[in-house]
């Protein structure tokens, strides 16, 4: 393709691209480095016969006319990325001087909010994505193995938990896990204890949290590895058969090469959606058990002192976050690349 025809053809998605994605990062970016102006506070003496007093109020029209000229607010650099809320540089270097050891090193680090929400972040992303890949490529085998009579009821029901939406999905088990629930009467009576919770251990929310990401991301990768398994080559499988290959040889040696790129999609889209978890945790009323980076924007933009610096600091973090979990693979598949060319 010529470099003329070629401009004009990418030219739409690029500016498409440009006005969607790059110029509201650049304006994110922007807003985490400033902080909104405080008010201007003014001191009024009133004096009678007896005594003086004196009473502060917000000089209304001085802070206006400094908002005004500066409506970004009060620029204040790196400062909203080193507070206490968000990396936490002075509280982290001062648990390191004053820990005996690693413990208690980690214990500090786990009551600042950033670190606390990063801690059950990472552990949701590399538990959920490796159970998805592998349920998913479990389920598509299975489906692909049945007869064709019941492949249409067990593609209908295995997509169940991808139809139902997030949020609704979160709560139907978050009702079902709860004391007066199925599945909450069912472990108080298996472990003897009428008084067992789910809600109120941080360990047993998070390993709910888990399950719930597993059982609603495996239909996704189940539909990608079902797909990809319809192009499969029959002479390959047919020539394996007659090398006296077993069934799980064939997976090894014939299915999973053939999807490996299917398995990188996945776990790009997976990398990406896990660190970004956010509808299980309000779903689940996890917030005192676990927290995430987008739940924390969340937090920021809610109420009624919304904290706009402080949640477009957290989405830059975000951002980075899923650029540096996603470098990796994303180099894996370049060099895949390059070595097929």
């Amino acid at each position: 393709m010529k470099h003329r025809t070629f401009f004009w053809f990418f030219m739409p998605t690029g500016l498409a691209m440009l006005l969607f994605i790059a110029l509201p990062i650049l304006s994110v970016v922007v807003q985490s480095m400033h902080t909104p102006h405080e008010a201007v506070l003014l001191t009024v003496e009133t004096c009678t016969p007896f005594k003086c007093t004196e009473e502060t109020t917000i000089d209304q029209d001085a802070t206006a006319a400094i908002r005004a000229a500066e409506p970004l607010g009060r620029f204040v650099g790196l400062d909203i990325y080193l507070d206490r809320a968000h990396l936490a540089i002075g509280e982290v270097g001062s648990a390191w001087t004053n820990a005996a050891g690693w413990s208690e090193f980690f214990s500090a680090l786990s009551n600042l909010p950033f670190y606390r929400a990063m801690s059950f972040t990472l552990v949701f992303i590399f538990t959920v994505t490796p159970m998805v890949i592998l349920l998913g490529l479990l389920i598509a085998l299975s489906v692909n193995s049945i007869y064709a009579q019941l492949r249409g009821v067990v593609i209908f029901f295995s997509l169940l938990p991808f139809v139902i939406t997030p949020l609704i999905g979160a709560l139907v088990l978050y009702w079902m896990i709860d004391s007066r629930g199925i599945l909450g009467n069912l472990l108080q009576w298996m472990a003897g204890d009428p008084s067992l919770s789910l809600k109120a251990s941080t360990g047993l929310m998070w390993v709910s949290l888990i399950i719930y990401g597993i059982w609603h991301a495996a239909p996704f990768a189940f539909v990608i590895f079902y797909a990809g398994l319809q192009t499969l080559p029959k002479d390959q499988m047919e020539a394996a058969q007659i090398d006296g290959a077993s069934r799980l040889q064939r997976v090894r040696y014939v299915i999973l090469p053939h999807l490996m790129p299917l398995v990188t999609f996945v776990t790009l889209i997976q990398l990406m959606d896990n660190f970004r978890v956010f509808e299980p945790i309000i779903g689940f009323n996890a917030e005192a058990h676990a927290t995430s980076l987008s739940w924390a924007i969340f937090n920021d933009l809610g109420g009624e002192t919304r904290q706009f610096s402080s949640a477009a600091a957290t989405s830059v973090i975000t951002i980075i976050g899923v650029a540096i979990l996603l470098t990796p693979v994303l180099i894996r598949t370049w060099r895949d690349f390059r070595g097929k060319v």
